[in-house]
Formats: C-alpha cells, sequence, structure tokens
C-alpha cells in the first residue's frame, strides 16, 4: 500500500511515519507541498499514485482565526477540496482530520459521530466545512475527529508546543499556572492516534470516526495530572473561561466517544491517565 503523508514533520505526521511501514511512506513536507496550491496538489498525488492520502495540514490558531478567518478556510476548506477532488480523480482514499469544536458543549455527555455539530468558532466552522467537502465528494475516505492532541514533535502552528510541554515550561520558570476547568475534553496522544489510523485505513471500513485516548477530563483536571504522575509540586490554580478571555469561544464539554471504532471492533484506545504517562517516559520526562 502506497500511503502519502502530508505534514510528514509535523505533530501528527511523524508519528505516522513511526508506525506506517517506511516502504509504504511518500512524505511530504510544506516546501514539498502547499495544499492551498491546486495545481501543485493535483501534480504530486498524480505524480505519485497514492493508495490512501493522510493530510495532517491545518490552520489550527483557535484564536487567531477569530482575528482573521481567510487561512483558516483557505486551509481547512479549500484546500481540502483540492485534495479530495484530486484524490477523487485518481481514485485515492483521502483521511482528513478534524476536531472535538465541532460541538457546542450542551449535550454533557460523550459525543459520538451521529451527534449533529453546532460550532461556535470560525476554526471549528472552516473544519467542519472541511468534513463536509470530504464527505460530499468521495466515496473512499476516512474523517477523524480527535480532541486535545499532544505528541513528541509539538504542533507546528504553536511553535513546536503542546499542552503538556507549555505547562511544565511554565512550572520551572515559576509562572502561575491558571487553567480552565469549564473545558472537558478526551485529550489525546498523537502516538495512540497514529497507531489506530495505520490500522483503520487498512480496513476499508470508510466513514466518520472519532478517535481519542478514553475518559474524560478539564484542563486542569490534565494539568494536575502531569505533575502528579512526575511527582512534582506546581502550583496549578483554576479558573474559568469566562476569566480566561480568549477569543474564540469553545465548547464546555467536548469528550469523544469512539463509537465508530466500537462498531468495527478496534476502540482498545487506553485512557488518557495511562497515554499521558506514556508521553512523558517517551520525552524522558519520567523514567
Amino acid at each position: 500500500m502506497k500511503i502519502m503523508i502530508i505534514g510528514a514533520d509535523g505533530q501528527l505526521g511523524s508519528e505516522l511515519c513511526k508506525v506506517i511501514p517506511r516502504e509504504e511512506q511518500i512524505k511530504l513536507i510544506l516546501q514539498d507541498l502547499d495544499i492551498t496550491d491546486r495545481q501543485r496538489v493535483f501534480e504530486l498525488i498524480e505524480k505519485f499514485d497514492p493508495e490512501v492520502v493522510i493530510n495532517t495540514a491545518a490552520c489550527n490558531n483557535v484564536d487567531g482565526c477569530e482575528d482573521d478567518p481567510g487561512p483558516a478556510f483557505a486551509v481547512n476548506t479549500a484546500a481540502v477540496k483540492n485534495l479530495a477532488d484530486a484524490c477523487r480523480a485518481m481514485e485515492a482514499c483521502l483521511v482528513h482530520f478534524s476536531t472535538d469544536y465541532v460541538f457546542d458543549g450542551k449535550k454533557r455527555s460523550p459525543y459520538v459521530e451521529t451527534d449533529p455539530p453546532n460550532p461556535r468558532s470560525v476554526y471549528a466552522i472552516s473544519k467542519l466545512a472541511g468534513e463536509l467537502i470530504v464527505g460530499s465528494s468521495l466515496d473512499k475516505y476516512f474523517i477523524i475527529r480527535t480532541a486535545g492532541l499532544y505528541g513528541a514533535a509539538g504542533c507546528m502552528g504553536k511553535n513546536g508546543a503542546n499542552f503538556v510541554e507549555g505547562m511544565l515550561k511554565r512550572a520551572e520558570k515559576g509562572e502561575e499556572l491558571r487553567v480552565v476547568t469549564d473545558e472537558v475534553l478526551s485529550p489525546t496522544y498523537a502516538l495512540d492516534l497514529a497507531k489506530k489510523i495505520d490500522q483503520l485505513v487498512r480496513t476499508r471500513h470508510y466513514g466518520l470516526y472519532h478517535i481519542a485516548n478514553r475518559g474524560e477530563c478539564s484542563w486542569y483536571e490534565f494539568a494536575r495530572k502531569i505533575f502528579e504522575l512526575l511527582g512534582r509540586k506546581a502550583a496549578v490554580q483554576k479558573t474559568t473561561a469566562a476569566e480566561f478571555k480568549a477569543r474564540a469561544e469553545r465548547p464546555g464539554y467536548s469528550a469523544l466517544r469512539n463509537a465508530g471504532l466500537e462498531k468495527i471492533g478496534l476502540d482498545d484506545m487506553r485512557p488518557w491517565q495511562e497515554a499521558l504517562r506514556a508521553y512523558l517516559v517517551e520525552k524522558e520526562h519520567l523514567n
């Protein structure tokens, strides 16, 4: 199987490169392909003729998207149409990533794939629009919603940072750690997500899937668990989304249930606490 990985040097792309057999990989980084360049998208997909195209490229500055929606819709929506059209022309399967933020948080129990989206931010709207394009353009596709992603490479859109490393660095500097208690999610280890993607694309059970580590917590509880596992003391203070005054509205509750994976017998995602411990070991924060 030939698998094209777009964004191969990013947080998720680098993990995919670890788990997908090397001989199957076609690795592309931003210097190789800007997915907003329609002609280049067609050119490379036609050249390499992959069976599967995994797109990890995204504009994910959630608050920045509120101030300047253009990049969000260019990358998360219009560029996704470029990929969908090229994949349709070459009869390739497209793997596209979306977010728990497509939900409004009013359900208060884990969201499944059949729950209706109701995005509350520009970023979330652009991601849902990308979902709709993929689902309406292709027969062979996987749309993957995940949440609170963190991985060894860090997020390129956040200068290589992620929530865990951000908490640790701020604690080392002696900074006050104020973390929201009223946003609940299912934080997900990028390596676990990558392993599941590698399994899923080989099933040909196409469609929309939630893939997240099991369980749920607030960002505050997530932060507390980081320091608890490391046996370190840190002054993690509670705050609320209203007090934090982020520009973009986020769902107060967006935990995900992997109902689609359950249906096909592939939901062996480990609890978020176990995944966090594994990440801390990988990064050598924990022996």
